[in-house]
């Protein structure tokens, strides 16, 4: 059988980088991108240690010919795809009333866009899969509005609108889709924080997470994961 492929969005670093490690282990060739040409290179050397075939490039999640373009890359290089994880996304704190225009369009255009053009893109190739798979990282925020969520948590809302229309259109296809949830997760985004560890998810506790409902037999999906740190939420 042909090796698998996994094409995980904001695979440098964080719950994206658990993924790609995640599915690495497991022999899928990955194909991943990012902004931070350093952490691409780093990963990319990471990857060809471990005997895994990649494709690391940055990609504008903004720019919809740029996600075309690192699609068809993809499709090149391994003539396929079997699982992608639309993990990619940007938060900036603020309040309707206050933050700028421009951050709810960088958010929705990074959050709900990408994943929109990405997914429309995979579908055709996750349907010639024998186990075609889409992950969609969400958030607790798609289903809890915050304070200072602002533009955030409108564009996560949304995101989660669009897997759920995901997996009601291809529920006859034999393609699984999953919305993933998590709750506060120990990235990079909390840098600074004073919290302890012990209030944050772990980004591998994901990533296992995402590879188990993966391995589910065929005839089974979990369509939604919540997942939230045992103390609950942050405020």
């Amino acid at each position: 059988m042909d090796k698998r492929t996994v094409l995980v969005t904001g695979g440098t670093q964080g719950i994206g980088k658990a993924i790609v490690m995640r599915f690495a282990a497991l022999g899928f060739n990955v194909a991943t991108c990012g902004r931070d040409k350093q952490l691409l290179a780093e990963l990319k050397s990471e990857l060809s240690n471990l005997g895994v075939d990649s494709l690391v490039q940055s990609c504008d999640l903004r720019d919809k010919k740029a996600i075309r373009s690192f699609f068809d890359q993809t499709i090149a290089t391994f003539n396929g795809v079997d699982v992608v994880v639309n993990n990619a996304g940007v938060f900036y704190p603020g309040t309707i009333t206050d933050e700028e225009d421009d951050l709810f369009d960088i958010m929705m255009e990074t959050n709900l866009n990408a994943t929109y053009y990405f997914s429309k893109a995979a579908i055709p190739y996750l349907k010639k899969s024998t186990k075609g798979h889409l992950f969609n990282i969400c958030s607790t925020a798609s289903i809890t509005p915050y304070k200072n969520g602002g533009s955030y948590c409108i564009s996560k809302y949304a995101q989660y609108g669009l897997t759920k229309v995901l997996r009601e259109e291809l529920k006859e296809t034999g393609v699984r889709v999953t919305a993933v949830l998590p709750g506060a997760t120990r990235t990079g985004s909390w840098d600074g924080t004073d919290l302890p560890d012990s209030r944050f998810l772990k980004p591998e506790t994901i990533a296992d997470l995402i590879v188990h409902n993966y391995q589910l037999p065929i005839e089974a999906v979990v369509e939604e994961l919540i997942i939230r740190p045992a103390l609950g939420d942050i405020d």
